[in-house]
Order: structure tokens, then C-alpha cells, then sequence
């Protein structure tokens, strides 16, 4: 049974059960088993009614929703290549990516989000969902596709160049849910049992990878799933849900790290000196150098502050999945030593989301993402680049056959475009991109993507970071946030005292500017542009140089 008609089945055999709650504020507003199906059939019929066929492609252009979810549904139960968009991005980028699949219709959230497209495309075929829900709805199976048939085209990010649209197989995603719902069982089997349904919050698109993998693994396993809807209010929403574990990118949980520390250090000095002391007792316990005094410092610091936190972050949760980029050591660790694991996921729109992922029972290891997935096999190839097999690589991209070719070796591995090493119990670490490696006038190839990490987790204040340094002298690097210069220099000799001289960083330029999917400085699914920001900051980083 595809994964598209076990949904519908649970769905259906559970009418009154709240599959996707929206989150406003602390106000909860949950869409019933019935209510989804209801509104996938009303899609479904409407769908017909524009004369979309099986294996059409239609655009999904909407932020989280019950209706995104149904909408969502109603396209794969008429057998439809899923193509979500991402509601916040650039008209035209939306409508160049609308043209490039050849999309039969575009279905929009509201008006407005419509009129956007119009403006770019008049004859666009666009309609809302207010339009789509008006049909009286389709009460039938959902159409049988085949497992080499697509379902979804997910358009890359487009960082380093044109977005392709990623043909992902009913196969692709067959084999991967149910990889990620028995993941997620071994994660919760790890407290007390839980009573009913796991709690599960979330706040990325769905129209990216791996949130539609949480999603759709989520009805895989008849659990429902609460979706925030103002990524404004996310510490009321999350404090309404307390949930047992959400997928997380690695920039809110450093923002979480530094707001805490933030708090601590306005609190009276035991409170400080307890939470300074208990985290070198548990770094000691770490590599195990810690003595009988670390070991009670550490049972005293949990007891009196770090169990407070844990509650303030989430009562309930059982752990954090942490995806989209790899997160820093020093993070990971943080919240270890709070009684919060985190599980690391490696994987691109082209794997299905996944390759690697952390396990419960396994060998966890700060830094590193994880073993290789059950069935799939991963290899350094030429340039420590990551290559991987396994049944769930991407069918080919959307009209671009030489872009195919290039991403496959003459072998039939698939290239990641990541660098990556892995230690003896098969744990991959991400080293950085292929085609980010800088190489100065030294000669030497330098990843900047740990030095990054480095200098957002190790400097209070600073939230993003882009090294710079291809073909000059030395390294640079442009940050943002509110930390003081000061702080900045401090921190940066801090990290270059432990650094070889071709990877320190000599100088740097703060910006209280953000890089924004606004600002075009990251694209669309978080991610920094860096030849957009090198080029917007091309005066600062040349004053950077003599």
C-alpha cells in the first residue's frame, strides 16, 4: 500500500481524531481526520472540474495550514505531481519556477498571495483554496501511482546557481517514511510511555524536504502534528503545545543557547557561578577527566539550574532533531548537558531528505549527523566529497538532463556537493561544500563552514557569519548581530589561538543587518547566498584587505 492511500486510510478510520492543529498564539484550532479528507476531496473535485489530469503538475503556493496539508493530499490522491512553493519567496523566482514545470494550475492560499503571481504571469491558471473548497468533494480511493511515478518536484534552493526542480518517485517515498516513523518510535521509547499520540510541534515550510517528510511521516504513523502559524510568536505557541520533540535548523537552537546564557548573566552571582560551574563539570565528565567534586558539582547544577531551563525550553521534550545544516559541537553539547539530547539528520531534497541520522541506541557523537540510513550506501569520493546509492535518490531534475548526468558519477553514485569524513563506528561529519572551498594566496584549501560555526557559537551577539578569503591573503569574514566589536576580537583571538595560520581570521565587518530571504541574502529554505553576499559587501570586504 502507498504511503499517499495509508494516510487516506487512517484518515478515514479516525473521523474525530485532530490530525493538524494550528497554532495561533495559545489558541489551538485542530482539523479533524474527517475535515482533512472532506477537504482533499473538495480539492480532488476540483482538480477535475479545471481538467488537471494524473501526472499533471500542480504548484502548491501557501504557508502551514490544515488546508496546506489537505490541499497537499488532494493533489496526490489524484495521482498529481506535487510542486510546493514557498509563499515568502520572490514573485518572480515563484512564477520562473511555475513556467519551468509546466504547472497545469497554481493553487494559492488567498487573493493576495494569487494577484502576486498575476503580476508576474497574467495568464497564469491560479486559483485559491477558497475557490477549490467551494466543489462538493470526491468520496473515493486515492488513484494507485505507480512507484517510478513522481509525486512531488521540490525546486532546490538555487545558492550557488539556477533552481532545478528534484523529481522524487512514489518509490522514493515509500521507502523513506517508514525508515523515519521507525526512528521516530525509538526516540520516544526512550522516557516514560506516552498516552496517546506523540506531541509534535512544527514550524518549517512544508515546502521544503524534510518538513514534508515530517509531515507525511507524522499521518504515516496515524499521529497527528501541530503547525505553527506566526513564526512571531513561536515561544507562545511552543509553551501551548509543550511537545515531546520538533525538527529544528540550526540557527534557533544557537538562539536558544545564547538567550539562555543572556538570562544567566543577569541573574545574582550563585546563580551564575553554579551554571559556570556545572558546565565545566559535565565538559570534564565529557572527556572523562571529572572527579568526585565535578560529578556532585554537576548532580547539584542540574538539580538547581539546568532542570529549570529544560522545563523553560520544553517540559515534555524527549529530545530535538536538528536538520537543513550541520550543527555546531559546542551546541549539541549544551543541550546534553541540560537532559536534552539532540539527533542530528543529514540529507538533501535529492535523497529524500535524508542520508545520515543520529539513533537513540546508537553511538551519538556531537558534530557528526550520524550513521548511514538502513539500505543506503555512502562513500568519499574524488575531493572528500560525500556520494551516495539507495532508494532514495531523486529520479532526475525536472527538464534538465545534463544537470542529471553531472550529478551522478559514470558509477551511478550520486554526487552530494558535500565534503564529509567518517570515523570507525560509521558516524559521517559534514566538513562544509564542495564548491564553497576557499584556497587564499597561501595555497591552502580551506573549508569555511566549521569557522563559521566557531564564530556563531563561540561569540555572544553574533547570528550569522560568512567567511571570506578565496585568492586573497588571509581570511575575513562578515557577521551579523548586536555583538560588540570588542567581544567580536576577543572572541575571534580565542579561536585562532587553536587554529593553523592559513585558517585564522585577521579581520571582520559587523552588520546589524541581517541576511533575509527579503534582503536576497539567503534563499528560500534558510540558506545563505554567498556570492549574493560577497557582492552586496564587496566595498567592506575590500577595506578588509591592504
Amino acid at each position: 500500500m502507498s504511503f499517499v492511500a495509508t494516510i487516506y486510510g487512517h484518515l478515514a478510520a479516525n473521523p474525530d481524531k485532530p490530525f493538524v492543529t494550528e497554532m495561533h498564539g495559545a489558541d489551538k484550532r485542530p482539523a479533524t481526520g474527517a475535515a482533512i479528507l472532506e477537504r482533499a476531496g473538495r480539492m480532488r473535485a476540483f482538480l477535475r472540474h479545471r481538467g488537471v489530469n494524473k501526472g499533471d503538475r500542480v504548484v502548491l503556493l501557501a504557508p502551514n495550514s490544515s488546508d496546506w496539508v489537505a490541499t497537499d493530499l488532494g493533489m496526490l490522491g489524484e495521482g498529481c505531481v506535487v510542486v510546493p512553493m514557498y509563499a515568502r519567496q520572490k514573485p518572480s523566482e515563484l512564477v520562473a519556477m511555475m513556467q519551468d514545470c509546466g504547472a497545469s494550475l497554481v493553487v494559492a492560499a488567498d487573493g493576495t498571495l494569487a494577484d502576486k503571481v498575476l503580476a508576474e504571469w497574467e495568464e497564469a491558471p491560479v486559483a485559491t483554496f477558497a475557490q477549490a473548497f467551494e466543489q462538493e468533494p470526491v468520496r473515493e480511493p486515492p488513484v494507485e501511482i505507480d512507484k517510478d511515478e513522481p509525486v512531488t518536484i521540490i525546486y532546490t534552493s538555487g545558492s550557488t546557481g539556477e533552481p532545478k526542480g528534484v523529481v522524487t518517485t512514489m518509490g522514493n517515498v515509500d521507502y523513506m517514511l517508514p525508515q523515519t516513523a521507525t526512528a521516530l518510535t525509538r526516540m520516544m521509547a526512550l522516557g516514560e510511555p506516552i498516552d496517546g499520540d506523540d506531541t509534535v510541534f512544527h514550524y518549517l515550510p512544508f515546502c521544503f524536504a524534510g518538513s514534508r517528510v515530517v509531515l507525511w511521516t507524522c499521518l504515516y504513523r496515524n499521529n497527528g502534528i501541530h503547525v505553527s502559524t506566526d513564526l512571531d510568536n513561536l515561544v507562545a505557541e511552543l509553551g501551548a503545545v509543550a511537545p515531546n520533540y520538533f525538527l529544528n535548523v540550526p540557527v534557533l537552537l544557537e538562539r536558544i543557547k545564547n538567550g539562555v546564557e543572556g538570562r544567566i548573566a543577569g541573574k545574582p552571582a550563585p546563580v551564575r557561578w553554579l551554571f559556570a560551574r556545572g558546565k565545566s563539570a559535565f565538559l570534564a565528565k565529557v572527556d572523562g577527566s571529572a572527579t568526585m567534586l565535578d560529578r556532585a558539582a554537576y548532580r547539584l547544577a542540574r538539580t538547581v539550574v539546568f532542570d529549570t531551563v529544560k522545563k523553560q525550553i520544553g517540559p515534555n521534550l524527549r529530545c530535538l532533531i536538528c536538520g537543513s545544516a550541520p550543527l555546531g559541537e559546542d551546541t549539541q553539547r549544551w543541550f546534553e548537558m541540560l537532559g536534552i539530547p539532540v539527533y542530528q539528520v543529514y540529507g538533501l531534497t535529492e535523497t529524500t531528505a535524508i542520508v545520515t541520522m543520529d539513533t537513540p541506541e546508537g553511538r551519538v557523537v556531537p558534530g557528526r549527523v550520524g550513521p548511514a540510513l538502513r539500505g543506503l550506501q555512502v562513500r568519499v569520493g574524488e575531493g572528500e566529497e560525500m556520494q551516495v546509492k539507495g532508494p532514495n535518490i531523486f529520479a532526475r531534475y525536472w527538464g534538465k538532463e545534463e544537470a542529471t548526468e553531472q550529478a551522478f558519477t559514470e558509477d551511478g553514485w550520486f554526487r552530494t556537493g558535500d565534503r564529509g569524513e567518517v570515523d570507525e563506528h560509521g558516524n559521517w561529519k559534514i566538513i562544509g561544500r564542495v564548491k564553497n572551498l576557499l584556497v587564499p594566496s597561501s595555497g591552502h584549501n580551506v573549508a569555511p563552514e566549521p569557522l563559521e560555526q566557531l564564530l556563531i557559537e563561540r561569540i555572544e551577539g553574533v547570528e550569522q557569519a560568512l567567511v571570506v578569503g578565496h585568492a586573497r591573503p588571509f581570511l575575513t569574514a562578515i557577521l551579523t548581530g548586536e555583538a560588540s566589536e570588542e567581544a567580536i576580537q576577543q572572541g575571534i583571538d580565542a579561536i585562532n589561538a587553536d587554529l593553523p595560520h592559513y585558517k585564522r581570521i585577521r579581520a571582520f565587518y559587523l552588520t546589524k543587518e541581517p541576511f533575509t530571504v527579503e534582503n536576497e541574502l539567503l534563499t528560500a529554505n534558510q540558506k545563505v547566498r554567498r556570492d549574493a553576499v560577497e557582492a552586496a559587501y564587496e566595498r567592506e570586504i575590500g577595506g578588509m584587505y591592504p
